[in-house]
C-alpha cells in the first residue's frame, strides 16, 4: 500500500512539473500539428534525463492519457519490456502524431517483437495503424532489407498512395523516397512513380530543408552521398 502511494505522489509531482512547464506559444504551434501540448521538447527530455528509466513510472505517465505525460513516458521507458499486445494496444491508444511518431520510433523499432507488429500494422485497415506498419518498413528498407519485396512495396504505393489518408499517405511517400535512395536498381522506377502520383509536390519547404517530393527528396540524398 505504501509503494502504491509512493508511486502515486511521484506521477502526481511530475506531472505538476509537466504542468509548470507548459507554455501557451509552445501550445499554438504544437496544435497547429494535432498536438495537444504546451511544453517545449528540449524542456521535456531534460526532465527525461533527470528522472533517468523508470519502467513502472512510464507506464502510470502513459495510462494518464495526456499528451506532454505520454511523450515523457516515452523517453523514461525501458523499451524492450514491452510485450507485443502491449505496444500494440499503446499504438491505438496514441492519439497525437508526436506520441504516435516517438512511439514506433523509441520504443517499437527498439523492442524484439518490431517485425511481428511491422506486419501486422502493415495490414490494419486503421490508415493511423497501418502508417506505423509503413514507418517499420521503410527502416527495414533501409537498414535490413533482405526478405523484403521491394518491387511490391512500389507495387502498393503506386496502386494506393494518391488516395491515402494524410498520415499513411506520408509514411507511404517516406518508403518511397527511402526505396529510391536506397536502392539504385529501384531508383528510377521511384522517381517516376512520384513524377506520376505527384504527392506532397506542392508541400511548404522552408529554407535548407528537403523537399518531401519524392522525385526531389531521393534526388538530393543521393547528390549529397555522391558529394560525400
Amino acid at each position: 500500500m505504501a509503494e502504491a502511494t509512493a508511486a502515486e505522489e511521484k506521477v502526481s509531482e511530475v506531472l505538476a512539473e509537466l504542468a509548470a512547464l507548459e507554455d501557451p506559444r509552445a501550445r499554438e504551434v504544437n496544435e497547429k500539428h494535432g498536438d495537444d501540448h504546451g511544453v517545449n521538447l528540449g524542456k521535456l527530455r531534460a526532465l527525461a534525463k533527470r528522472l533517468k528509466t523508470q519502467q513502472e513510472l512510464a507506464r502510470q505517465l502513459w495510462a494518464t492519457d495526456d499528451t506532454a505525460a505520454r511523450l515523457l513516458a516515452i523517453l523514461v521507458c525501458r523499451p524492450k519490456t514491452f510485450e507485443r499486445d502491449e505496444l500494440d494496444t499503446m499504438l491505438r491508444q496514441a492519439r497525437t502524431p508526436k506520441v504516435h511518431d516517438w512511439l514506433v520510433n523509441y520504443v517499437v523499432k527498439k523492442n524484439p517483437h518490431a517485425e511481428e507488429l511491422r506486419l501486422a500494422w502493415f495490414a490494419d485497415p486503421d490508415p493511423v495503424v497501418a502508417s506505423a506498419g509503413w514507418a517499420l518498413t521503410t527502416e527495414r528498407v533501409a537498414k535490413r532489407p533482405e526478405g523484403l519485396d521491394l518491387a511490391g512495396l512500389l507495387d502498393v504505393i503506386e496502386a494506393e498512395m494518391k488516395g491515402a489518408p494524410d498520415r499513411l499517405q506520408w509514411a507511404m511517400n517516406h518508403c518511397l523516397a527511402q526505396i529510391g535512395i536506397e536502392h539504385v536498381e529501384y531508383r528510377a522506377r521511384a522517381i517516376d512513380i512520384g513524377e506520376r502520383l505527384e504527392v506532397l509536390r506542392d508541400y511548404p519547404t522552408p529554407r535548407n530543408c528537403t523537399s518531401p517530393f519524392a522525385p526531389i527528396w531521393i534526388g538530393e540524398m543521393v547528390r549529397r552521398r555522391n558529394d560525400g
